[in-house]
């Protein structure tokens, strides 16, 4: 059994504000974006974020962008069982053949 990996904010929080003695809210002073903070868990790490954290807080942008393709991978994984989709053997099977 795998662990779930932590939302990223979570690691924002630990590695980032807590070390430091600072709130969400001094930590998103260095980060100022217009958009939510990673550390209040629910606003995603884009890629302009991770180059803000990585600037700030070190880390390479690769790795705060790894957080939060990790995390969504597993949130589609718990999906996973509902997701259907037709494979491109039965769409091209239901097209009729081109003329041409």
């Amino acid at each position: 059994m795998t662990t779930e990996p932590p939302h990223p904010g979570q690691a924002v929080r630990h590695d980032c504000l807590e070390p430091f003695g600072l709130t969400v809210t001094e930590g998103a002073g260095c980060l100022p974006s217009g958009s939510q903070q990673p550390g209040q868990r629910k606003a995603g790490i884009s890629a302009e974020m991770a180059l803000r954290l990585s600037k700030a807080f070190g880390g390479t942008p690769d790795t705060w962008l790894h957080l939060q393709m990790a995390y969504d991978l597993a949130q589609a994984r718990k999906r996973e069982p509902a997701i259907r989709v037709r494979t491109f053997a039965d769409v091209r099977r239901q097209q009729p053949p081109r003329l041409l």
